[in-house]
């Protein structure tokens, strides 16, 4: 999967949210409980294994995401971008100023075990 290259090299925190809704305007955060936060070094492989999430074809089930991850700079005013995961259609909606059009809309494969270490990570961080 595709990540913003200069918003990964800037993340200094990664806030895990447990998602609730769809946002009610297109570019609104997606609502939710903040679950974790993670800096250096479980920030740093958190966008590993996403950026090694393996791409899939698309599948329907009408884009229900239960995660997303808000990456922060060392300022923590405004996210360089947000990523919401749907592990029931394969697909990632990314948006934020960091964000170029081209990664809005992207698709991985579940099954595979960076996908299945990803879901248990955002499991682990409601426990």
């Amino acid at each position: 999967m595709q990540l913003p290259a200069e918003a990964v090299a800037a993340t200094a925190l990664i806030e895990v949210v447990r998602i609730s809704a769809l946002p009610v305007e297109q570019g609104a955060p997606y609502p939710g409980r903040a679950v974790a936060h993670w800096a250096e070094t479980e920030a740093a492989d958190a966008l590993t294994l996403i950026e090694d999430l393996p791409g899939s074809a698309q599948h329907r089930c009408g884009f229900s995401p239960g995660w997303s991850i808000r990456a922060y700079e060392d300022s923590l005013d405004q996210a360089l971008f947000e990523a919401a995961f749907c592990f029931g259609c394969h697909e990632v909606r990314m948006h934020g100023r960091a964000v170029p059009p081209a990664m809005t809309t992207q698709f991985f494969d579940v099954d595979t075990p960076p996908a299945q270490a990803l879901l248990a990570l955002f499991r682990a961080a409601t426990s």
